[in-house]
C-alpha cells in the first residue's frame, strides 16, 4: 500500500501519535521504496544489556568508580579505541562502524528487549513473566520473511540457539506477533557447541527419503480432513510450524547450511568453542544459503540454568562484573563478531550483509555496591558493519562518563529505519493487527550519516 503525502500527515497524526519530526520523517518517506543495499541480515543479541564503558566508548580520564580497570587500545582506524579484551575486533575496526549514542528510556529487560527486537515500544502491560502474544509488533526478521519472502526454500528467518529468557517465558518481540505464525522464526532451540546439536526437523530429514516425507505429509493431511472441526486456533497454528517444517526437510540446501561438521576445526576454533561463538558460525553459513535474517543470541537464563548473559549486576552468586566481562563474556564475543566480519569480507558477503551487534541497553556509569553495573538506556554503544553501511567510523559521542549522547543521538525507531531502508524497504510502509488497523512499521527515520 502505497500513501499519497496528504495520507501520511492524516493518518500519522490520528493513529500515529507521531512527533512532529517524526511525522516530518514519515511524510518524506510516504510512498517511496528504497533501493536495497542489503541482501540480508545478522543480529548478534547480547542480551541482558552489554556495557558501553567497558566496551567500546571507554573513558580513561574519568574517576576509578566510572572507568573501572579495563583500558583502552588502538585500532585499525587511526584516533579510534575500543577494550583491551576486544583485540580481533580492534584489529578489524576499519570494516564495522561503532554507534556511540543509541538512546531511549526503556529500563526494564522486558520493555527494552521487545523495543530492540520490534522497533516499537510495547503498548500492552508487561512484567517480568510476560511471554509472547499474537497482538505484539513482529520482529524484524518477520517483517522481512512477509515483505521479501523466502529465498531458495530456505526458511527466510532463524533464531539461534533459543529464545532469550527460554526457562521462564520467552520474552515478547521475538517472534511474528499480529503478522501470524507463517512468520515466525524457525527456532534451532538446541546449542551447536553441544555434541547432541539438533536443527530440529531438519536434521530427521537426513535419515529420511523423499518418498518417506511425502507418505508422512500426506497422513497428517487425511488426518485433518477426517476431522477439521475438532482443530483449535492452538492446533492450526501447529499446522503452519509443521508445514514449514516439512519443506525445510524436503531442502538440501538447509541441510548442508545447518550442518556444521562440514565446517574445518580450525575455522570452528576461530569462532570460539562457545554456545555463541558456534551459533555465530551457523548463522554464516545461513546467510550463505539464502536465508534473509538471523538473529544469534547471547543467551540469559532467568531462572534454572546457564548464566546472566550480560546482565552483569553481580549480585551473588554472580562473579565481579568486571571479571565475568574478562573471563566469560568478551572472549566469545570477540572471536566470533571478528571471525564473521573476516569470513563474510572474504566471500564477498559484507557488503550485501547487514551485521548488528547490540543489547537491548548499555550499564550505568558508576559501578554499584556489588562492583557490577546496571541498566543504563540513556546512552549505549552497539556495532553495525556491511549492507552499505560507512566503514570505518565512529557515529555520535557521549559524555565524559557515557551517560548521555552528546552529539547525533541515534533512537532505536531510527535505527530500524535505517535498516529497512538499506533492504529497500520502505521503513513507514503498512502492515495490519488483528482489527486490521494500519501501522506503519517504524516511526523513525533512516541515519543518513550512517550510510555509504
Amino acid at each position: 500500500m502505497n500513501l499519497t503525502r496528504r495520507d501520511a500527515l492524516r493518518l500519522g497524526a490520528a493513529a500515529f501519535g507521531l512527533s512532529l519530526p517524526k511525522l516530518l520523517a514519515a511524510q518524506a518517506w510516504a510512498g517511496t521504496t528504497p533501493a536495497p543495499k542489503a541482501r540480508s541480515v545478522i543480529v548478534l543479541y547480547l542480551s541482558g544489556g552489554p556495557s558501553q564503558l567497558d566496551m567500546f566508548d571507554l573513558k580513561p580520564e574519568a574517576p576509578e568508580e566510572i572507568r573501572g580497570t579495563f583500558r583502552p587500545i588502538a585500532t585499525s582506524v587511526p584516533g579510534t579505541q575500543i577494550s583491551e579484551h576486544l583485540p580481533r575486533m580492534a584489529r578489524l575496526a576499519d570494516k564495522y562502524t561503532i554507534i556511540r549514542s543509541m538512546s531511549h528510556e526503556e529500563t526494564d529487560h522486558v520493555r527494552a528487549t521487545y523495543f530492540a527486537m520490534t522497533g516499537n515500544r510495547v503498548l500492552r502491560r508487561v512484567v517480568q513473566s510476560s511471554t509472547l502474544a499474537r497482538e505484539d509488533r513482529p520482529h524484524l526478521g518477520a517483517v522481512v520473511s512477509k515483505i521479501l519472502g523466502p529465498n531458495r526454500n530456505l526458511p527466510p528467518f532463524v533464531m539461534v540457539p533459543e529464545f532469550v529468557s527460554p526457562v521462564g517465558p520467552s520474552r515478547p518481540g521475538q517472534h511474528a506477533g499480529f503478522l501470524g505464525a507463517k512468520f515466525d522464526p524457525y527456532l534451532i532451540n538446541s546449542d551447536p557447541n553441544e555434541r547432541g546439536y539438533d536443527p530440529g526437523p531438519l536434521a530427521q530429514a537426513l535419515e529420511q527419503s523423499d518418498a518417506r516425507l511425502a507418505r508422512q505429509r500426506a497422513l497428517l493431511a487425511s488426518f485433518e480432513q477426517a476431522s477439521p472441526a475438532h482443530l483449535s486456533a492452538e492446533m492450526r497454528q501447529f499446522d503452519v510450524f509443521r508445514a514449514k517444517a516439512f519443506d525445510l526437510m524436503r531442502s538440501p540446501a538447509a541441510q548442508r547450511a545447518f550442518d556444521l561438521s562440514q565446517e574445518l576445526e580450525k575455522t570452528r576454533d576461530r569462532y570460539s568453542r562457545s554456545t555463541f561463538g558456534q551459533s555465530v558460525l551457523v548463522a554464516r553459513r545461513l546467510i550463505e544459503a539464502g536465508v534473509r535474517v538471523v538473529q544469534v543470541n547471547f543467551i540469559r537464563h532467568d531462572n534454572a540454568k546457564g548464566g546472566q548473559g550480560y546482565d552483569s549486576h553481580s549480585s551473588p552468586p554472580n562473579p565481579p562484573h568486571l571479571d565475568w566481562l574478562k573471563n566469560t563474556l568478551l572472549p566469545p564475543t570477540d572471536a566470533a563478531f571478528a571471525s564473521l566480519i573476516e569470513d563474510l569480507s572474504d566471500r564477498g558477503l559484507l557488503d550485501e550483509t547487514l551485521v548488528l551487534m547490540l543489547g537491548e541497553f548499555g550499564r550505568t556509569p558508576k559501578f554499584n555496591k556489588s562492583g557490577g553495573r546496571d541498566h543504563w538506556s540513556r546512552c549505549y554503544s552497539m556495532v553495525a558493519a556491511g549492507g552499505g553501511l560507512r566503514k570505518g567510523l565512529v557515529y555520535g559521542a557521549s559524555d565524559r562518563i557515557a551517560a548521555y549522547p552528546t552529539r547525533d543521538p541515534v533512537s532505536v525507531e531510527d535505527l530500524f529505519a535505517t535498516v529497512y531502508h538499506q533492504l529497500g524497504i520502505d521503513p513507514h510502509a503498512m502492515i495490519y493487527d488483528l482489527q486490521s488497523r494500519p501501522l506503519a512499521l517504524v516511526e523513525g527515520a533512516p541515519v543518513r550519516g550512517l550510510m555509504g
